[in-house]
Formats: structure tokens, sequence, C-alpha cells
């Protein structure tokens, strides 16, 4: 408690062009090793770059999202290194110029709504892949993803410990998935995080020496690296040692993280403009066209929920976590015509337990919006209770009766039993059955009660109307 964590994260969305961001060479996933490489991405001589506007055009779409500043002109440089997935001996990148600065992104905390400052987002191309395990002895390199367009995104130190940061990512994620620039597919590399980590004595406003944690392709993984790094960097403090600025790699196995080079400062890579690319310069009207081509986003659309809906503010949060749940829930509303609310709770509730299950997305979802409501429907007219309700949700689920759960509700026979007189025959025949629990009630046990009522429900198989039965129960225990 005597220590803050503080954090600051880089993430790499591969941008969602056709194409790599200097040549014409296909970005699809899973092809056979260096089938996607032309002769601009193995660094031929003679070969010259030739930058994808696309990827341009969803970096402009990615500032704009985040209210940053567009910058006019931005520069390309080669950032030198070597490695043998790097067949140029450089990437090409941005760093003294970036196309996009300065922004902020909001995140929902336990204690709030917390915004977080974007240092830059910058252009730059992907290396290619080093393969260790099916050569013995040996590795293979994999050079589909050289040149595979990216977006770094670079966020400043304002993330308090591991909870703060995947709060960051995930919402980060659900925003490139959002505007279209991005897929997020984490298991394919699409969205991949660094996490800078340093410790500090709460309340000194001096930075730690950080440790950066490369290639964290999970949520789950970054919380867990960044609460290691933090444990190991405290532990060292407080035993006298002190932390050394490196690069680091975080092992699931062994749920801990590990040295892997000493932290290169910006100098040791020795940047200069690449000499193959001109300035990118952007106008104002390149800028604005691409304004108007951009989504609802998601700040704008939960507000619009909760005025519109009438939704609480943490429902709307839930409701915009995605686009497709978003568009699900406005769908849903839209055909049901009245009641938002209980639009809002089963597509919260039911309908998002099933996609857990099921591991998919509401667009994949079997039961349409307008399936939703039509259930919903029945629930608000009193045809059927909302109990029963979830075993019409699952039969849909499952195709039956074509979807339709009128027609469901009819073969099952499932109609809620609304007519007092036979509502007050089930009462009479379960007070007759359980004198004990109507002493009890009588006696001030207000759990009798419940059980009088489970047991006209049971006798009713689920299809008792529960208002009309709590009120003639009522009535004949006076």
């Amino acid at each position: 408690m005597n220590w803050e964590i503080v954090v600051g994260i880089e993430t790499h969305a591969q941008l969602s062009t056709q194409s790599k961001i200097f040549s014409g060479s296909s970005t699809a996933f899973g092809a056979a090793p260096n089938s996607q490489a032309s002769a601009i991405d193995l660094a031929l001589p003679g070969v010259l770059p030739t930058l994808n506007r696309g990827a341009v055009e969803r970096a402009i779409r990615f500032g704009l999202a985040v209210g940053a500043v567009i910058s006019p002109r931005s520069v390309f440089a080669r950032k030198n290194y070597f490695y043998p997935d790097l067949p140029k001996g450089y990437q090409i990148s941005q760093y003294e110029l970036p196309i996009v600065v300065g922004g902020a992104l909001a995140i929902v905390t336990p204690e709030g709504e917390k915004s977080i400052r974007l240092t830059r987002a910058h252009l730059e191309e992907d290396a290619g892949k080093s393969l260790h395990e099916d050569f013995h002895g040996s590795s293979g390199i994999d050079l589909n993803r050289a040149g595979t367009p990216l977006l770094e995104i670079v966020s400043e130190p304002d993330l308090r410990g591991a909870a703060e940061a995947v709060a960051y990512a995930r919402t980060l994620h659900a925003l490139v998935r959002w505007i279209g620039i991005c897929d997020g597919n984490m298991q394919e590399g699409s969205f991949r995080c660094d996490a800078n980590v340093s410790v500090r004595p709460r309340g000194s406003d001096t930075l730690g020496t950080r440790c950066e944690i490369k290639n964290l392709n999970s949520f789950r993984f970054l919380e867990k690296a960044i609460e290691y790094e933090a444990r190991r960097q405290i532990e060292l403090i407080e035993d006298g040692g002190k932390v050394v600025q490196q690069t680091r790699l975080y092992d699931p196995d062994q749920g801990e993280t590990r040295a892997m080079r000493s932290k290169e400062d910006a100098h040791d890579y020795r940047y200069f403009p690449d000499p193959d690319l001109p300035p990118l310069v952007v106008d104002e009207a390149w800028i604005e066209r691409v304004r108007g081509e951009l989504p609802e986003l998601p700040e704008a659309k939960k507000a619009r929920f909760m005025r519109q809906y009438g939704l609480a503010a943490y429902d709307a949060h839930s409701l915009t976590a995605s686009r497709e749940m978003a568009d699900y829930y406005e769908a849903t509303a839209a055909a049901l015509g009245h009641d938002p609310k209980i639009a809002a709770n089963w597509v919260m509730g039911e309908l998002s337990a099933a996609l857990n299950r099921h591991e998919i997305g509401p667009e994949a979802s079997p039961i349409a919006p307008e399936q939703l409501a039509s259930l919903l429907a029945r629930i608000l007219d009193g045809t059927i209770s909302g109990k029963i309700a979830k075993d019409v949700f699952e039969a849909l689920w499952a195709g039956e009766c074509g979807g339709n759960s009128d027609a469901i509700i009819a073969a099952r026979g499932l109609k809620q039993i609304s007519d007092t007189g036979a509502i007050e025959a089930l009462v009479d025949a379960v007070l007759a059955a359980n004198p004990r629990s109507v002493d009890e009630f009588r006696a001030g046990k207000d759990k009798a009660f419940n059980a009088l009522v489970g047991q006209v429900m049971k006798a009713s198989r689920g299809q008792a109307n529960p208002a009309q039965v709590n009120e003639v129960l009522k009535k004949k225990l006076g």
C-alpha cells in the first residue's frame, strides 16, 4: 500500500487494409509461410515503397475519434536495427513528426470515469516472424507479416495498476473495432500491447525506472504481467536493489516476466527520414471527408441511449461496449416500440450470457433483434411470464418452430394463466394442502408467503400470472 504502480501502454493495432503499407502484397492471415512477401517486403535491391492511402485514412479516423490533432505534415523515418525477420535492416516508422498527436480515451474505473491522455499514434510497418517450434537447432523465418500496416498508439503514464491498464486496453480495443480500422483479433496478432511498468512511493510525483513488457496478446496476460512486474520491482527496491531499465517478456506458463534485453533509447536506433518516402501531407478537406464518414462514436451513443431510452449510465456503458452490441440493442428497442428498459435488461442478461457460452458476438446470434422483441412483447402483454420467457428464449436459440416465439408458446402450451377463477382454484388447493405454511404466515413469518407463492407456481407449471397469484393469496390470507 506504500507504493503506486504507474503504467503506460504502447499498442500495435494492425490496420484493416487488404494490402500492406508499402506494397501490394496481401495482409490475409494464415497463408503458407513467405507466400505473401513481395520484392518490396523482401527488400530486394532497387525496389521503392509506395504508401497505402487506406492506411493513412485509418490513422486519420482514429485521431478524430480520440480528439487528437491530425498533423498536416508527417514524416516517415528509418528505425535501424538488425534482426533476422527484418530484411531491410531497418523498420519504416514515424518518429519526430507522427500523423496523430495527443488525444484522450475515457475509461470506467470503480471510482468513476477517468481520462487517459494519448501521446501520439504513428504509422509503421510490421516485421516478419521467427519460428522456433518446428525446427530443431535452428529457426525459420516467415516474412508474410513484413510490411503489414500498423498504427502504434502510445498512452501517457496515466494508468495506475493492472486493473486500469486492462480497462484502457479493452476500451481501446473496442474503439478500433468500432471505427473499423482493426479487426482486433488478438489470437492472430492484430492487437498487441507493450506495457511500460514502474513503481514509486505513494504521493511522489517522480516516475520510477520503467521496464517494458513486450507483445502481450490477451487482456488476462496484460493484467498478470503488470501485477508480477510491479511486485518484482517493489520487492527489489525494498531489498535494497535498484530497478534497471530493460525490455522483458511475460511467460504465461510460469506466470512471470523475464529479462529479454537492455532497454534501448531512441538514439540507439539512429532514426533518420526515409529518403524514399516524401513527407505525408494531409489537407483539411481530406480530414473533413474522413470525419464525415465516421460512425456515431461510443461516448456519443452512450449519451444518446441515456437521453433517448432513459437508461442508467451503467446500462448505457454496457450496451455500447461494442458497436455490434449497441446495434443489436437499438434494433431490438426499435422493433419492440416501447419499454426500452426491458430490451436493455434482456440484451445485457439472457442474450449476453448465451453469446458468452457459445463464444460468439451479437452479429452471429441465432436470435435476431426482431425475434427477441417479439418475445419481449409477449411478456409485456401478459401472454407469458418472465420466467417462462427464458424457456422460450432457449427454444428460439435452438431454432424451434422456425424461430417464432408465438408458435413456440402455442406448441408447448406455455400461455400464462391470467383467469382469476382458475388462479383462485389453484390458490385454494395450495392453501388446503399447506396449513402449516398458512399458520406460519399468520404468525408473522414472511418467508411462508413466498413458499405458498412457489407452490402455486409449481402447481401451474410456472404458467400462473405471478402478480395475480400474489394478489389472490394476500386476499385469501386476509
